[in-house]
């Protein structure tokens, strides 16, 4: 129990110090005073742009927790969602090993509103796996598409694979959609029945997780300069890869794992102009949003408390 409780908070901080190893190596020479003048070269159209973007990316995080409930066939109301599903992926993206940490506030929340420990399990299985989802599709389109989005990786890797591996990708995506499209039978286990998710659900996964990776990594494209700037869709693709990345670190924050993947997925462009964006995205993404859900957590908790003092 004692291994379980302490492996992925340690698995977090050896990837965080790797990554910090990484890139003091990587980013010798570069000063406090020069991403301070990096910042300030962000123009305020720029800051505003990535505000909203940031905007859009939460409203469509909450969206995964509504697509959940659908599919459990729970009602709750749609600002609780909401708030909930905020409060949670801006915790969870802060501490690192988002799955675990993302049950935790969930099951503490939704319990509040008649949810079952399995019903809450299901609930983060599908919302995580909306995210791989649109990861997923993301990355095929974009493999298809925008091959040349690997090339800071993967060098030895031919275009043509990187099409094949696109429609691999396509291919078994078209495989979920048709399973729900012939409405397989729920699989059983125990006394505990796994539903497979109706068309209407998985129609809005492939809109939903989507949405919210583009946004994210407009808050990023927003606050890049023009010069060397590869265009949206190649910063979309190493936004993809780095916060895949940066999830399956368990870093708290993806803190070093973003900053390493982003100045390799994008070679030609100034470091520091990379590292202010990726400053003005953690503002954004995970600093405004945390000390925001700090609040409403001590607001819950209070309220938590004087219900059971009546």
């Amino acid at each position: 129990m004692k291994l379980k409780t302490y492996l992925w908070p340690l698995v977090g901080l050896c990837a965080v110090a790797f990554s910090v190893w990484l890139l003091y190596h990587e980013l010798r020479g570069i000063s406090l005073e020069d991403v301070g003048d990096g910042l300030r070269a962000i123009p305020l159209h720029g800051w505003l742009l990535a505000a909203a973007s940031a905007l859009v990316a939460y409203a469509a995080l909450a969206g995964y927790d509504h697509i959940a409930l659908l599919h459990l066939g729970r009602k709750v109301p749609f600002s609780f969602i909401t708030i909930c599903s905020f409060t949670t992926y801006a915790l969870s993206h802060n501490i690192g090993a988002s799955v675990v940490s993302g049950a935790v506030i969930r099951y503490r929340a939704y319990a509040t509103r008649g949810l079952s420990g399995q019903e809450v399990g299901v609930l983060v299985a599908l919302c995580s796996f909306t995210f791989v989802l649109g990861v997923a599709l993301l990355g095929a389109i974009l493999l298809l598409f925008e091959p040349e989005v690997l090339d800071g990786f993967v060098d030895m890797l031919p275009i043509s694979a990187s099409r094949t591996t696109g429609l691999a990708t396509l291919a078994l995506i078209s495989l979920y959609v048709f399973g729900s499209w012939l409405g397989l039978k729920p699989l059983r286990i125990g006394g505990f029945q796994l539903y497979y998710p109706k068309l209407p659900i998985v129609a809005r996964q492939m809109i939903i997780g989507p949405i919210e990776l583009m946004a994210a990594a407009a808050i990023i494209y927003f606050t890049l300069p023009a010069a060397g700037n590869p265009g949206y869709f190649i910063v979309l693709g190493v936004f993809v890869i780095a916060f895949s990345v940066a999830l399956l670190s368990h870093a708290p924050g993806g803190l070093g794992v973003l900053e390493i993947v982003f100045l390799a997925g994008l070679p030609d462009m100034d470091r520091v102009a990379v590292l202010s964006a990726l400053l003005a995205f953690r503002l954004f993404y995970l600093i405004i949003p945390l000390i925001l859900a700090l609040g409403v957590v001590l607001v819950f908790e209070r309220s938590q408390f004087a219900q059971r003092q009546q």
